[in-house]
């Protein structure tokens, strides 16, 4: 799960990390107020879960509150990368003199959380991984350790900064690596991280990225959510407790394990691959599905207007064959499907979910035995739709 810019700040703020005192306006008076009240230079910065914001118009300083007013009009609204600007953040203007990146993440080859820094901050760090990979200095952490002081004295002198910060940059440091932890995070950076004219330490941007397996416990982190930015068929899944991601194939799959889901977009793209046919997800309804989270899963994938063809590929253990086909039958006679429908029942009460599909007499659908001909079947399918 993503936070907003203003949200990762204030999360930043909680764990002693230095940062600008802005707020968040919805509307251009509101940002007039805000930037009243700063009574001073200040920045207007739209607030969308993409990168680029800078580039599209999506920041703009202000010198008063009127030039506020009228940057936050002509921000509020704005598309950005296919995102919609509903916020803006009102930052007080800061003196900089100089930027550096600061972000923790996983580093899964090495099974560790890695500290990155790099006096190249105020860009995007993709960027500067790319032309100038030496420029970023590494630290990984051990879990059971935390983050040592000599780990941090490393890192500064890996940047060249100047020795006067190195005491504030190792609070901050410590301080994102216990965000990090405490958050349940994958990401947790700030870029820039800026020394100003005065000589302190400000976390002028921040990111985090939360853990989604680790909302359960991180409540008031996962009320921050903002579905708004997030295709509405992923905020459905998610509703259901489905795992789902999106593709761009023709082939809706929906498939009861993360195993058997990557076999069987495998196979599709096996037999689809020369004709431009793929799958159009993955889609795990999970081991023990009932009938309603069947039904959800199937419009969740008939949502999606690329799909030409649907293969249901379902082994019964947990799950139950006529569990299965009940939720199809209430998933068509919902949504009225005018695509073809594959279904392979195999396992747990196969037998009783193909009667019941058979005597519902479901039109444009095809049954198989194997998944060989299930998937055979869907780019058929598909190849007439086309």
């Amino acid at each position: 799960m993503n936070l907003q810019e203003y949200q990762s700040k204030f999360r930043f703020a909680e764990f002693g990390i230095p940062i600008p005192h802005g707020k968040v306006a919805t509307t251009p008076d509101e940002a007039y107020e805000i930037a009243k009240e700063a009574d001073g230079v200040v920045a207007v910065k739209a607030q969308v879960l993409v990168g680029g914001r800078g580039k599209a118009g999506g920041v703009k300083i202000a010198k008063n509150p009127e030039e506020a007013r009228e940057r936050a009009q002509a921000i509020l609204g704005m598309d950005i990368k296919g995102h919609t600007v509903e916020k803006v953040l009102v930052d007080p203007g800061a003196d900089i003199a100089q930027e550096i990146y600061l972000g923790i993440t996983n580093d899964r080859a090495a099974g560790k959380p890695v500290l990155m820094a790099s006096s190249e901050g105020g860009v995007e760090i993709e960027v500067v991984a790319h032309d100038n990979p030496d420029a970023i200095i590494r630290e990984h952490i051990d879990p059971a350790l935390g983050l040592h002081n000599y780990q941090t004295v490393k890192i500064a002198v890996g940047i060249d900064l100047p020795r006067e910060h190195w005491r504030a940059f190792a609070k901050i440091a410590q301080a994102l690596y216990r965000c990090y932890v405490e958050s349940d995070a994958v990401l947790a950076e700030i870029n820039p991280l800026v020394i100003t004219g005065d000589g302190s330490l400000l976390a002028l941007d921040g990111k985090m990225v939360i853990d989604d397996n680790a909302l359960s416990r991180q409540k008031t982190l996962a009320e921050l959510r903002d579905t708004s930015a997030e295709p509405e068929a992923e905020t459905l899944a998610r509703e259901a407790d489905i795992s789902y991601v999106k593709l761009n194939g023709q082939i809706g799959c929906m498939v009861n394990g993360a195993g058997l889901a990557m076999t069987t977009m495998d196979m599709t793209q096996l037999y689809g691959k020369q004709y431009g046919i793929g799958p159009a997800n993955f889609l795990d309804i999970g081991g023990g599905a009932k009938a309603e989270q069947v039904a959800a899963a199937l419009r969740i994938i008939l949502s999606d207007q690329n799909v030409k063809a649907v293969l249901i590929n379902i082994f019964g253990g947990i799950t139950r064959g006529d569990e299965v086909a009940n939720g199809i039958i209430e998933a068509y006679n919902e949504v009225k499907p005018d695509v073809a429908m594959i279904i392979r029942l195999q396992g747990t009460n196969a037998e009783e979910g193909r009667k019941i599909i058979d005597e519902a007499q479901i039109p444009h659908l095809a049954t198989a035995q194997t998944l060989t001909e299930a998937a055979q079947k869907a780019v058929e399918a598909v190849r007439g739709a086309n």
